[in-house]
């Protein structure tokens, strides 16, 4: 079996995790880097020396136009680990280029982009994999396919908490951290657009069907955003959606909070409730008073979905565990999310505190009352903008509302 031949556009951020996991498969002789770029390659000089690049034979270029220009026909696989509104030029670049591509999450945050984005997909020869890492978790599949073969009876709906604290240096690391638009084109990174879009991506995975790999198709959105941070786009999102199978799918998500972080995503089902947290334990709670626990062993999401790609690459399974088809329910719920909200509401500021993290000479804030919020809205529905955060509810938004989109982030960013 002959090594995947790849170029990696990027050293820094998430780049470096693919090269870290591209050099163990090397190891093994499962993948070989052949090249990579970036625009200040001379500030990794350090990086290139721990990561081998002269004993391995790699290629650096300070542009991915000169990369492709001259190592394109010794690749088998193009991955993508970039700033998000510099993704659908670069893909574009590889399909028409003939190579399949590694897209990280998320695509683009731009629906009209998205649909530009699957069209050119179609015509590649083999189809982009989007890194939502979670879904080729064998426990995960298991379970859904539990779901779609009715054990637990209908599926009702499903919740994601997700508080992920992140300091005001988060919001600095790059020029287009917590931006709602650049060089007027959507960017729209948020909490959950980016950091936490993998858990979002799950939740519509558990919604999807009658097929495993699918997602719930969004019929209708209603949305809260705040911020703490002093930030263009939102770092708060209360969020419920409504499903073309009728299923409710709420999601309260945050980075305004301190401690320690907290995720766990829920399905209801008729006969029993699911429970699953990514890296530790899947939980079913029978209607009848049983109780079943799965414990989930060690997954490494990047490693596992290079080799999960690279085994689809070598024909050996019919598609990418994520295709850019597959993103759309995300985007459109991530852009009907602020069609519907309208704007960025800024949290009172009585009930914010900001905290020192003198161990990490970090600064974080926390909203009072957030815990509380959260809980009230997966469990009840009950919003916590007319019940003391200063906001009313966004108005119902539906996929026929979403030629408003680009108009709303325009004021949104006007208003900031």
């Amino acid at each position: 079996m002959s090594p995947i031949r790849i170029g990696i556009i990027g050293m820094g951020g998430f780049a470096a995790w693919h090269h870290n996991t591209i050099a163990r498969l090397e190891e093994r002789g499962q993948a070989r880097l052949i090249c990579t770029c970036d625009p200040q390659a001379g500030s990794f000089t350090l990086e290139q020396q721990n990561w081998r690049f002269a004993e391995r034979g790699v290629a650096v270029f300070g542009d991915y136009k000169a990369m492709l220009a001259a190592c394109h026909r010794d690749l088998d696989l193009l991955v993508v680990p970039t700033p998000i509104n510099l993704h659908a030029e670069m893909h574009r670049a590889g399909v028409e280029l003939g190579i399949p591509v590694y897209l990280e999450k998320p695509p683009t945050l731009d629906y009209l982009e998205l649909e530009e984005m699957i069209t050119r997909d179609r015509q590649a020869r083999r189809a982009s994999l989007v890194g939502f890492n979670f879904i080729i978790e064998k426990p995960r599949l298991a379970l859904k396919q539990r779901i779609l073969g009715g054990e637990f009876g209908a599926t009702q709906g499903a919740s994601l908490m997700a508080l992920w604290p992140r300091p005001a240096d988060y919001f600095r690391r790059n020029n287009w951290a917590g931006r709602l638009m650049m060089d007027g084109r959507v960017v729209l990174d948020s909490c959950m657009g980016n950091a936490l879009a993998h858990f979002v991506h799950n939740m519509l995975f558990w919604l999807g069907g009658p097929e495993q790999f699918s997602w719930g198709e969004i019929a209708g959105v209603r949305a809260e955003l705040y911020r703490a941070h002093a930030i263009e786009g939102a770092d708060t999102f209360f969020v419920e959606a409504t499903t073309a199978a009728g299923a409710t799918l709420r999601l309260a998500l945050s980075h305004a909070c301190a401690g320690q972080s907290q995720h766990a995503e829920t399905v209801q089902c008729e006969k029993a409730e699911i429970r699953y947290i990514v890296g530790q334990q899947a939980e079913i709670r029978w209607r009848d008073g049983r109780i079943e626990r799965l414990p989930l062993e060690p997954f490494d999401g990047l490693h596992d979905n290079h080799l999960d790609y690279h085994r689809y690459l070598r024909g050996e399974q019919s598609r990418p565990a994520t295709t850019l088809a597959d993103s759309r329910p995300f985007v459109v719920l991530n852009d009907l999310a602020h069609v519907s909200s309208g704007r960025i509401a800024p949290f009172p500021a009585a009930l914010l505190t900001g905290l020192r993290d003198e161990k990490e000479q970090k600064d974080y804030f926390n909203v009072a009352g957030m815990q509380r919020a959260v809980e009230a809205f997966i469990t009840q529905g009950a919003w916590p903008g007319p019940a003391g955060w200063g906001r009313d509810t966004g108005a119902r938004a539906t996929p026929a509302d979403l030629p408003r989109f680009h108009d709303t982030v325009r004021a949104m960013l006007a208003a900031r």
